[in-house]
């Protein structure tokens, strides 16, 4: 028996839905957001462990970014054909998947290291994280392909939003409770815990997500998106489908483009911040200094993510493109800043200010945009293609940053990763008024809202 849904006669400007509807949408989301947060708990824990790395095996900072790019290529070339697969058999088994695999690969990690692995480290590692990008690759995508169904266009940037912070949580876990670990326990535990809090999280979603409203009794509800009228928008992509939809998408290729910058930006700061603060300001993993950092990626990756979702549906009429714009001319200047830095206890805040920009971005244009222009249908497709090229431009925040931070210094740091942000701004502004053809945004002050439809 199908649950009612909508109780009332849905408004122009705010969706309706029954209280029944919002806890089961709660329901789906949070443990999702949970999971994805564990996720960078077994990701980014080679970035808090980085300085260990280069000290204990004698690594430069060029042969540390190879272990890094092994990981964000593999991430990137997987995210590209993993999107499709996800659109075709569903968000759920591909987060089940991912967890299971990412678990797996982070516990083997962690024993080896334990059982006192010390030879040819390089390679073994590049290997290992590569194995674990794989199927982290397909998180992001089971998030947005389960969220996509259950939420309208004008819904999507407060989800962004959360999508940000699911993000920045995933940052705290992997870097203040990382750091935290790496202060206290042997250094190897910073694979083997996030292991098993990847492996409780699968276990919960096994139990309580669904890919559908239609899966937990509701009717499906129009959700205004780019496939949301399409006749056969249950029908698996296929590649004319592609070709005809998306890679003949002039919105979505441009948003591609700026993904690489984002990608470039975001890597550019969150790889290498833990050895920027070490060397330059001498704050050590653990310490008061490091956590003000690490929780600042948290606090400003919550607040950029609120704050951007929020001006996208309040401000600017759920047109994702302005808002944007407006984070990357803010992370130029809080580069800036944070290339002059004038003591330690400025550099620890201003990692947090800067991912305040970064991830309100990423947050808008993977989490958001994405499901806007790629539709229901494609959502988990188009996600895969923008964090594809993400990290692209990640693996050259690694092995290329690199090299030319063991070249230049710390001095150049911030300067190098600048004009990607510069290029991202530039390219919305060639998307200023797009929006997904189905929502029928006017461009005139008040009139932005999509038309709710009734399910």
């Amino acid at each position: 028996m199908m649950i009612p849904m909508d109780t009332a006669p849905p408004s122009a400007d705010i969706p309706a839905h029954s209280d029944a509807y919002r806890l089961r949408r709660f329901k789906n989301w949070f443990p999702l957001g949970m999971t994805y947060a564990a996720f960078y708990m077994g990701r980014y824990n080679l970035n808090v462990a980085s300085t260990e790395f280069m000290t204990r095996f004698s690594l430069s900072k060029a042969q540390f970014g190879i272990i890094a790019t092994a990981g964000f290529w593999t991430y990137a070339v997987s995210v590209m054909f993993n999107g499709p697969l996800t659109d075709r058999f569903g968000g759920r088994r591909a987060i089940l998947i991912a967890g299971t695999g990412a678990a797996l690969v982070n516990a083997s990690i962690g024993l080896l290291f334990m059982g006192g692995w010390a030879t040819k480290v390089l390679v073994g590692m590049s290997l290992l994280y590569a194995v674990n990008a794989y199927f982290q690759s397909f998180a992001a995508l089971s998030i947005v392909k389960i969220n996509a169904p259950w939420f309208r266009v004008p819904e999507r940037g407060v989800f962004g939003g959360i999508f940000g912070i699911m993000i920045s949580g995933g940052y705290f876990l992997a870097m203040t409770v990382g750091g935290w670990i790496l202060a206290r326990f042997p250094w190897y535990c910073v694979f083997l815990i996030p292991s098993a809090a990847i492996a409780l999280m699968c276990a919960v979603d096994a139990f309580m997500v669904v890919d559908t409203p239609a899966a937990a009794g509701f009717p499906e509800i129009n959700t205004g998106d780019a496939t949301s009228a399409h006749a056969d928008r249950e029908k698996p992509i296929d590649l004319p489908y592609l070709v005809a939809h998306i890679f003949k998408n002039k919105v979505i290729m441009t948003l591609t483009a700026a993904e690489f910058c984002t990608g470039f930006v975001r890597q550019g700061v969150l790889l290498w911040f833990v050895p920027f603060l070490k060397e330059v300001h001498s704050i050590k993993p653990g310490s008061v200094l490091f956590s003000i950092a690490s929780t600042g990626i948290t606090v400003g990756g919550i607040v950029g993510g609120l704050l951007c979702g929020w001006l996208s549906d309040k401000v600017f009429e759920s047109r994702r493109p302005p808002v944007a714009f407006v984070f990357y001319m803010g992370q130029i200047v809080s580069l800036f800043l944070l290339g002059h830095a004038p003591g330690p206890g400025a550099a620890s805040f201003l990692i947090g200010f800067n991912c305040m920009w970064i991830f309100g971005v990423h947050g808008m244009l993977t989490g958001t945009a994405s499901m806007d222009f790629g539709g229901t249908k494609a959502a988990a497709t188009v996600t895969g293609l923008l964090d594809g090229v993400q990290y692209l431009a990640s693996g050259l925040a690694g092995f290329l940053l690199g090299r030319l931070l063991d070249k230049f210094g710390w001095g150049a740091w911030t300067w190098m990763i600048m004009p990607f942000s510069l290029i991202g701004g530039c390219l919305m502004l060639t998307l200023w008024n797009a929006t997904p053809k189905n929502t029928k945004v006017s461009l005139k002050p008040g009139a932005g809202r999509a038309p709710a439809v009734a399910a």
